[in-house]
């Protein structure tokens, strides 16, 4: 018997020619502290941080195309309330930064808003870190063409306590994804605040618990085009305000369509009233699929040109969910449970984003496949009872010649279908097949992550397969 999940790592193979430097900091090494090689990198550098608490430290990161991470384990910026230029223990003001396994705490401004990074670049890319206790978590501002990506993330207790920082404030940029993150206790703050125009917002735990004060969950106060799909969001009794998510409540501002889609999500309030989503009057599109809204309060208020509901259990009271054990905040299904098989197939955004979710939130920071059924579930989780294949053996490949990328598959048992599509939904390849082997060239693929889902010809049976890059 074969685990039917497995995670392949593939390298997409580049020729990079280049000069940058790898820089090492820690106690033991030459520089001891990140601040002072901050001014000596050069564009395309790497820092590596040793692991271990860095006290007072703040900088600000102005070359290009950096990758600052901690080695080891944490590498602990514990600001004891310093901010560099009064505004973050982490300025960043080049682009493209990336930065990994690093926990920022302590930092305070007298603006009130000291946060752990101030993005001021183009496009920024944080995984694998820890933000709390500072007056923000991350806080950016407006920059323009601009992405960020936040993944495997924890932000805990930050914010000043007047509800205007937050565990995440992004600005008026172009994009944001946020994604694998559990975000929680809020300091009367939301607990994930955007303006971006588009927001992907993926299987994330989103929560203020039992004794959280944050606001809202998820407020996306300038309208824009998001997606919210695959999260569990909680609302604590503590709530500072009654509404879950808010959408255009401060304005559709954004430049681009006004499109909601609240897609197969696990909400639960615990306040005796509430809103579960909340939008502005005037929006264009609303669509509410496939989710799960337990606990008392209203499901949407706000209007729209078109909304469309479908799929949807709600529960008046928490219980009657069936979850495995909400008094722990696990909202896995029982058996019993009227959201199996209740889910209906919305297909994708008007860009092209697929909505039927792939994943699941791994806690406390991660993800798994999720194993659709012919049926969907409603909410975060599909209900497992799904039997394995036997003696099913199988052999990717996917390598890069001459800047083609070539995908080979090999497997004992005849395929039906296979899909490879990027981490945001978007098809790369989707073919109908009635053999053993697949091979084929492919447009060129960043290094990126990957997934590709191989259906076998046996009813309701099927083989996915995550291929990650090198770097993760």
């Amino acid at each position: 018997m074969k685990n039917l999940i497995f995670i392949i790592c593939f390298t997409i193979c580049f020729t990079l020619m280049s000069q940058a430097t790898r820089w090492q900091v820690g106690s033991s090494q030459i520089y001891t502290v990140p601040s002072q090689v901050s001014t000596l990198v050069q564009d395309g550098d790497t820092v590596d941080i040793d692991s271990g608490t860095y006290a007072s430290d703040v900088c600000n990161w102005q070359a290009n195309n950096l990758l600052l991470r901690g080695i080891g384990g944490y590498a602990t910026l514990e600001s004891n309330g310093f901010s560099w230029g009064d505004k973050a223990i982490w300025v960043i003001q080049g682009n493209n930064t990336k930065v990994e396994w690093i926990e920022f705490t302590e930092c305070t401004s007298t603006s009130q808003n000291g946060a752990g990074i101030r993005q001021e670049g183009l496009n920024l890319t944080v995984r694998y870190c820890y933000f709390h206790h500072n007056e923000d978590g991350i806080l950016a501002g407006e920059f323009h063409p601009s992405t960020i990506l936040i993944e495997f993330c924890e932000f805990a207790y930050n914010g000043f306590g007047t509800g205007y920082s937050h565990n995440v404030y992004i600005g008026n940029i172009d994009t944001l994804t946020f994604r694998y993150n559990y975000s929680h206790h809020s300091y009367i703050g939301h607990e994930l605040k955007s303006r971006a125009y588009f927001n992907y917002i993926l299987y994330n735990r989103i929560s203020n618990e039992a004794t959280g004060n944050a606001s809202r969950e998820i407020d996306l106060p300038n309208g824009g085009t998001s997606i919210i799909l695959g999260n569990v969001i909680q609302q604590g009794p503590n709530s500072q305000n009654s509404n879950l998510i808010g959408f255009g409540l401060e304005g559709l501002s954004n430049l681009v369509p006004h499109e909601l889609y609240v897609v197969n999500n696990t909400f639960i309030n615990e306040r005796p009233t509430g809103v579960f989503v909340d939008v502005r009057n005037g929006m264009n599109l609303l669509k509410v699929y496939n989710n799960i809204f337990a606990g008392p309060g209203t499901l949407l208020t706000g209007t729209s040109t078109i909304t469309d509901t479908a799929g949807n259990e709600v529960y008046s009271t928490i219980g009657w969910a069936e979850f495995v054990d909400n008094i722990n905040f696990d909202y896995h299904l029982l058996s019993s449970s009227s959201a199996i098989n209740s889910g209906v197939n919305i297909g994708n955004t008007s860009n092209g984003f697929s909505l039927l979710p792939a994943e699941e939130y791994l806690h406390p920071v991660g993800s798994t496949v999720r194993i659709n059924q012919a049926n969907i579930d409603a909410g975060a989780y599909e209900y497992q009872n799904v039997s394995e294949i036997n003696d099913v053996e199988y052999q990717v490949e996917m390598h890069s010649a001459f800047e083609k990328n070539t995908l080979t598959i090999h497997s004992t048992k005849k395929m039906k279908s296979i899909c490879l599509t990027d981490v945001l939904g978007k098809i790369i390849i989707r073919q109908n097949l009635n053999a053993t082997d697949f091979s084929k060239y492919l447009p060129s693929l960043k290094n990126e992550i990957y997934f590709l889902k191989i259906d076998l010809w046996e009813s309701g049976k099927h083989i996915l397969l995550k291929m990650l890059n090198q770097e993760d």
